[in-house]
C-alpha cells in the first residue's frame, strides 16, 4: 500500500532500522534514533543499489516521489541514478568555484604574468579596479549562468553615475574574462557579444595640454614660482623637457638614469607599448637631476613618495600642483606636456617626424621603420633634446637665459 503523510507522521522508530515501502522502490527507512531518510532501490547492470533521496521532512512525500520518478527516468535511458548525482555534485562544486570572480581574479593575475603582454602596473590596477565593481552584481554567480541582461544591468549602475567611459571599458574587460573562460572551457559563449551599442558612447577625451608659446612660456614662469613640495617641483620642471608619460617619470629608478652619459633608460616592463625606451637628457635636465640626487639618490625611485622611499610619488601629486598653480584639467595636465612638446616641435620644422615620434614613444608596426628609429635618429634626438631644452628656456623669459650647445655644435 502507498505511504501517505500520516502513516509517515505517526511511524514510530524500533529497536532496528526498519522500512515503510511506497510504491516503485522508493521507501522511507527509520532509524533507532528516529530519523526518517528516503532511499529509492533499484538495478543496474544486473546489481541491485540504493540511492539516497534525503530526510523527511525536508523532503516530502510528494517531491520523494518525483525524484523517483526522475531516477527511473534516468534508469529508462541507460544511466545509474547514482553516478549521475555525483556527477551533478562535481558539477555543482565546479561552478561554485568558477563565479565570474574567480575566474575575473584569475584572468588578471595571468595577464599580470603575460611576458611582452603582460599588462603594466597601472593597467594592471585600474582593470582589477573596474572588474570589482562588477562583484557586487555578478560577482558571486557561476560564469555559466550569467545572462547578458544580468550583465548590463551591472554595467549600467556605473554608466548611470556618468562614469560613461569607465563602464566601457568595464564591459570591454567582462567580455575579456568571459572569452578566457570559453578558452578555458568553463563557458561556452561569451554573453557581452549580444550587447553591443547597448552603452552610451563617451566622448573621446583628449588631455589637455597648452601648446601656443606664449602660454607655454607663462606655464613654465609659475612652475618656476611652485612653492609646494620641493622634489614636485623639481619633477614638474623636468617634465616638460623629457615629454615622457606620468607613469613612466613617477616610477624613473636611478639604476635606470646615466647622469655621465645623460641618458635615461627605461625598461620595457614600464612602457606603455612593452618597448624599452632610451631618453636623451638635455644639460638642463642633468643639472636638474643631480639636484634631485642629493634628495632621493643614488637608489630607489628618483620622485619617490614623501610618506616612504620605497613606493614612487602618487599618480596625482604632478595634476594636484598644476591645479594649485591655477590650471584647471580643461587648460593643462601632466600628460599634456607630451601634446606640448609634439606640437612645438613639429611646428618648428627643424627635426624629422620620426624623430619626434620615437621621442614620444610611439609604436610603428612598420618593422623597416621602427630599425630605422632606433639607428640614425638617435642622434639627431640627442640634438632635438638639447635644441628643446634650449627653446623652453627662451620661452620662459624670466631673467638671464643660459644658453647651452647642442650636441655636435661648434
Amino acid at each position: 500500500m502507498a505511504l501517505t503523510d500520516v502513516t509517515i507522521r505517526n511511524a514510530k522508530p524500533g529497536l532496528k532500522p526498519r522500512k515503510l515501502a511506497d510504491s516503485g522502490g522508493l521507501h522511507l527507512l527509520i532509524s533507532p534514533a528516529g530519523g526518517k531518510l528516503w532511499r529509492l532501490k533499484y538495478r543496474f547492470d544486473g546489481k541491485e543499489k540504493q540511492l539516497a533521496i534525503g530526510p523527511y521532512p525536508d523532503i516530502s512525500l510528494s517531491e520523494a516521489r518525483k525524484r523517483r520518478d526522475e531516477a527511473r527516468a534516468l534508469l529508462a535511458g541507460g544511466k545509474d541514478p547514482n553516478r549521475e548525482k555525483k556527477r551533478d555534485k562535481v558539477k555543482a562544486k565546479a561552478e561554485a568555484e568558477n563565479t565570474f570572480k574567480a575566474i575575473a581574479i584569475e584572468y588578471c593575475d595571468k595577464r599580470k604574468r603575460d611576458g611582452e603582454k603582460g599588462w603594466k602596473p597601472n593597467t594592471a590596477t585600474r582593470s582589477e579596479y573596474l572588474l570589482s565593481l562588477l562583484y557586487p552584481s555578478i560577482g558571486g554567480i557561476p560564469i555559466g549562468e550569467i545572462e547578458p541582461a544580468e550583465l548590463l544591468e551591472a554595467v549600467r549602475k556605473i554608466e548611470k553615475k556618468g562614469n560613461l567611459e569607465s563602464a566601457s571599458r568595464t564591459l570591454q574587460l567582462a567580455g575579456m574574462v568571459f572569452r578566457y573562460a570559453v578558452s578555458t572551457a568553463r563557458l561556452r559563449s561569451d554573453p557581452t557579444r549580444d550587447l553591443r551599442g547597448a552603452l552610451m558612447t563617451p566622448k573621446v577625451k583628449h588631455y589637455s595640454a597648452i601648446t601656443e608659446a606664449s602660454k607655454v612660456g607663462a606655464l613654465l614662469r609659475a612652475i618656476d614660482g611652485y612653492d609646494g613640495q620641493g622634489l614636485t617641483k623639481l619633477a614638474l620642471q623636468i617634465a616638460p623637457h623629457v615629454f615622457v608619460r606620468p607613469g613612466e617619470l613617477r616610477h624613473a629608478e636611478w639604476e635606470e638614469i646615466n647622469l655621465k652619459d645623460a641618458v635615461w633608460e627605461i625598461p620595457a616592463k614600464k612602457m606603455k607599448m612593452g618597448k624599452a625606451h632610451q631618453v636623451p637628457l638635455s644639460q638642463q635636465v642633468v643639472k636638474l637631476l643631480e639636484e634631485v640626487h642629493q634628495a632621493t639618490g643614488p637608489t630607489g625611485y628618483v620622485f619617490s613618495s614623501i610618506r616612504t622611499r620605497t613606493r614612487p610619488m602618487s599618480e596625482n601629486t604632478l595634476n594636484a600642483a598644476l591645479r594649485r598653480l591655477g590650471y584647471t584639467t580643461d587648460e593643462m595636465t601632466a600628460h599634456g606636456f607630451r601634446a606640448m612638446a609634439s606640437t612645438l616641435l613639429n611646428e618648428s620644422g627643424k627635426w624629422h617626424p620620426d624623430a619626434i615620434e620615437r621621442a614620444l614613444a610611439h609604436s610603428d608596426n612598420d618593422k623597416v621603420r621602427a630599425a630605422y628609429h632606433r639607428g640614425p635618429h638617435w642622434q639627431e634626438r640627442v640634438k632635438m633634446a638639447q635644441w628643446w631644452s634650449n627653446h623652453l628656456d627662451q620661452l620662459r623669459k624670466g631673467a638671464d637665459i643660459v644658453q647651452f650647445p647642442e650636441a655636435g655644435a661648434a
